[in-house]
């Protein structure tokens, strides 16, 4: 690993792993930023789950090299144990016993001293909004209750890198958001959030960087925009409430394509505000108004599917 690589959260280069015969990672290198979300996006049976076990040092990688907070991941694994945290896809919690008994649980295997302990847990039910709940079963708490209680119980030991892995899946948009602005106040402490989700929408919102995962190598990395930049589709769509404006600007304007029972054209566009001025600059010279115009830029899911469909050649993205 290069000096930069201490700069950073997570660095790895060459990471492999199989099981048998399937190859699961196929070398795939990453670098996350200190007090950065980075999401891991690919379909099921990718390798997300695996890349976060290999980070954790649940599993051993069969290849390659990767640092975690400084610490070289197969010959420190100890070190990189006490800088991180795991919410996994299932929870941790332990329904039988309390709220409170929970994260009493992990202090003591934290080695918190008793008073040490009460204090650090009711710090964080105060935080994450249970302390109503802290004296009752884990059992009888929604399932937004639970995951707050499980990053919470991720939290005793101070993580400086917290992996969460598919946190939200199962959780209602309310209990959703919820999570997000947990994240963000997590980054805003300035915590590493290493964050798998199927949930396109949470990556675009909540990610500094996206890569995303297939066929066991990263297909593709970079903001959010940057990614939707590499995918092609985006349009503006003109309506005209008056068939001469409709005519007129058909004849003014290039690339289109009409519609003549709607009264609508479509026009291929990146979206950006020249391109934009451009356009109504040709619809006031042909004197043509139009009734709506809206603007389609390609989203996450769209690069999803290119990506991972196998149906279109994608550009390298901006590393």
């Amino acid at each position: 690993m290069t000096t930069t690589s201490h700069a950073l959260a997570i660095a790895a280069r060459g990471l492999h792993k199989a099981y048998g015969e399937k190859k699961v990672l196929d070398g795939i290198d990453l670098a996350v930023p200190r007090g950065t979300v980075f999401s891991l996006l690919g379909p099921n049976g990718a390798g997300k789950t695996t890349v976060v076990k290999i980070l954790s040092t649940l599993i051993p990688a069969d290849g390659g090299q990767a640092q975690v907070a400084g610490h070289d991941l197969a010959a420190d694994p100890q070190a990189v144990r006490a800088a991180i945290g795991v919410t996994g896809q299932f929870s941790a919690v332990d329904g039988l016993i309390t709220g409170e008994e929970n994260m009493l649980l992990m202090a003591d295997l934290h080695h918190l001293s008793r008073r040490e302990g009460r204090r650090t847990a009711a710090e964080l039910l105060e935080r994450f909004d249970l302390l109503a709940a802290a004296k009752k079963p884990a059992a009888t708490y929604s399932g937004g209750m639970k995951r707050r209680l499980d990053i919470a119980m991720t939290l005793v030991g101070n993580p400086r890198i917290i992996f969460l892995d598919e946190p939200t899946t199962g959780l209602d948009p309310r209990s959703r958001h919820t999570m997000w602005t947990i994240v963000r106040e997590l980054v805003t402490d300035g915590v590493t959030v290493f964050l798998t989700t199927q949930y396109l929408e949470e990556a675009d919102q909540l990610a500094h960087r996206i890569a995303v995962l297939h066929d066991g190598q990263i297909a593709a990395e970079g903001t959010a925009d940057e990614l939707k930049r590499l995918v092609p589709g985006g349009h503006v769509r003109l309506r005209f409430a008056d068939p001469a404006a409709y005519r007129a600007a058909a004849s003014a304007l290039r690339e289109t394509t009409p519609d003549d029972e709607s009264l609508t054209l479509r026009l291929p566009t990146n979206g950006s505000q020249r391109e934009l001025r451009a356009i109504l600059d040709q619809l006031d010279s042909a004197g043509a108004e139009a009734a709506e115009l809206t603007v389609h830029t390609p989203d996450l899911d769209d690069v999803f599917f290119a990506l991972t469909s196998g149906t279109h050649q994608m550009a390298e993205a901006t590393r």
